[in-house]
């Protein structure tokens, strides 16, 4: 099952608020985006600046997932935050497409995107979770400077977790095209 990824627009807003309920764990908790108004830091008027990057998958069609990267700020009162220019990591997955390495696929691509950006990112994540062990597997630490945080959503005890990014220029399909050789 190989997910077609796509960059998330500022136009596909709906696909990052239903992907921002499975990042935030609220089916887990039984609870809705309306119950936890600072949650919208995480997707209002996504991609209406240059803060914003993010992809999503589809299997056949479907909606499987999301991962999205948002600079915020010192302000915003965010878990993960490190400081002003390392982005946080938001990633979802729906539970019919979990175990199926689509997680991966959508952060490895992230890594690759985000690179040309930025020099690392960082996430939020409960610390007895076994998602800590996923961003492990993905290059993530600890990071040392971070406080114990609670988890807005449901008061668990949170770690910030960062990753150093390879720093490369994307190369697109389109550069070095020669329509001369267009047929060749």
């Amino acid at each position: 099952m190989k997910p077609t990824l796509y960059f998330l627009r500022s136009s596909e807003q709906k696909i990052l608020t239903d992907m921002l309920h499975y990042a935030m764990r609220l089916d887990d908790v039984n609870k809705s985006l309306s119950d936890i108004p600072k949650l919208a830091i995480y997707n209002e008027f996504y991609g209406f600046t240059s803060k914003d990057l993010g992809l999503y998958a589809l299997v056949d069609n479907k909606l499987a997932g999301a991962v999205w990267i948002r600079r915020l700020n010192a302000d915003h009162d965010s878990n993960g935050y490190i400081d002003d220019s390392t982005p946080i990591l938001n990633i979802a997955v729906l539970p019919e497409f979990r175990t199926k390495a689509i997680g991966s696929q959508m952060l490895e691509q992230l890594f690759i995107e985000a690179g040309a950006l930025y020099e690392q990112i960082s996430v939020s994540v409960v610390r007895d979770s076994p998602a800590v062990g996923f961003y492990e597997r993905h290059g993530f630490v600890k990071y040392e400077n971070g406080t114990d945080e609670k988890s807005f959503v449901d008061g668990s005890d949170v770690i910030t977790m960062v990753k150093k990014l390879q720093k490369a220029a994307i190369v697109r399909p389109s550069e070095g095209y020669d329509p001369r050789r267009w047929m060749d």
